[in-house]
């Protein structure tokens, strides 16, 4: 029986990107989320380029709480800092973000099932009748039930946030240390003007997270930055850190999106534009699925053709400081700036596409 209506498993950013898309060109789609708002307990702020919130076709500026134009690189002891001429990337509130996708699809005629669960026998029953996309996070069922691989090695963050006053309420501080929070790094971010959020993330599973963050607190800089402020709030989440084995059955019509993929940079743990632009060309291709009969397969084709090299450097990047002590971190920190790369980034930077910096670096970096 030809299918001809989606159903999205999943009420987070890139699942509601996907379910947008497939309303609006007039496809049948229901989106099915466990919360009884989706993104509900959303306590989280994320670091956003402005290049690519700009390819993801969302009016997100009443989300955006800060704008950022550089960060600062710290390791044992020693400092790179980039700063762009202007405004490179955008602090956005995720919860504000999320109730802006639900706004944009039901204005597209996409219809939301809250509070409801879907247990892997509903999965069966509603893959009778429809096309389906898992978005439903790291720890996926849709993945789960339809065989679509081990769920990918993961990080786990915690972060809390500050009100305090801040002398560069436009830079982000990233802190690499391989022994203290080893897979990811700790992080001070100006998620607003007197909001500064502090947090750690590590793939080491054998320790809890919060207490990182503790240790982290006590280091001389973030004394220094919160003084003797109090927690406002805070959290922990499941970051995946590689891309899952498969993304689409396209026998059984299934297509992961997002987090659920593991469409997210190893560098960074950031997964809305990655996950995001995934979520438009997974809509692409079920359209050409229902109407005309393409395979879905021409969804995993064309991201991978899109990011594939930028997810794989990434993922080199990652495992390059994770496998280096902060002593050979900050020696690569001195020689980069001896050679200039701080004045290269600031100029040719770009946090979502390595490739294209490593393109520019050739094109350009080298001819200055």
């Amino acid at each position: 029986m030809k299918k001809e209506s989606v159903a999205v498993i999943g009420g987070g950013t890139a699942g509601l990107i996907a379910a947008r898309s497939l309303s609006a060109d007039g496809i049948i789609t229901t989106v099915y989320d466990q919360k009884p708002v989706p993104g509900e307990g959303i306590h989280a702020s994320g670091i956003l380029s402005l290049t690519g919130l700009g390819t993801l076709g969302l009016d997100y500026t009443k989300a955006v709480t800060n704008t950022l134009r550089g960060a600062n690189i710290h390791a044992n002891g020693r400092t790179m800092r980039i700063r762009a001429r202007g405004a490179v990337a955008a602090v956005l509130d995720r919860k504000r973000l999320n109730e802006i996708c639900i706004d944009n699809a039901e204005r597209a005629g996409t219809s939301i099932v809250t509070g409801k669960r879907i247990a892997r026998k509903e999965l069966d029953a509603l893959a009778e009748d429809s096309v389906i996309i898992g978005a439903d996070g790291a720890v996926s069922t849709v993945a789960k039930h339809f065989g679509m691989g081990a769920a990918p090695p993961y990080a786990i963050t915690y972060k809390q946030e500050y009100n305090v006053t801040m002398a560069e309420p436009d830079a982000a501080d990233l802190f690499f240390d391989s022994r203290s929070w080893p897979g990811l790094f700790a992080w001070l971010c100006p998620n607003a003007k007197d909001v500064l959020e502090v947090g750690v993330g590590t793939t080491a599973h054998s320790v809890n997270s919060r207490h990182v963050l503790e240790r982290f607190l006590r280091t001389k800089e973030v004394a220094e930055a919160i003084g003797k402020s109090r927690p406002i709030c805070g959290g922990a989440s499941i970051i995946p850190m590689a891309r899952r084995e498969r993304i689409v059955d396209p026998k059984r019509e299934v297509l992961l999106v997002g987090d659920a993929a593991g469409q997210v940079k190893s560098t960074t743990g950031g997964g809305i534009i990655f996950g995001g632009n995934a979520a438009l060309m997974a809509a692409d291709a079920i359209k050409g699925h229902i109407r005309n009969g393409l395979d879905l397969s021409a969804y995993e084709k064309r991201f991978m053709s899109r990011y594939g090299m930028d997810m794989k450097l990434h993922s080199m990047i990652n495992r390059l400081y994770s496998s280096l002590g902060p002593e050979s971190i900050g020696r690569i920190i001195s020689m980069s700036k001896a050679i200039g790369i701080e004045g290269f980034l600031e100029r040719y930077g770009d946090m979502d596409r390595p490739s294209l910096v490593i393109r520019r670096f050739f094109l350009r970096g080298l001819a200055d």
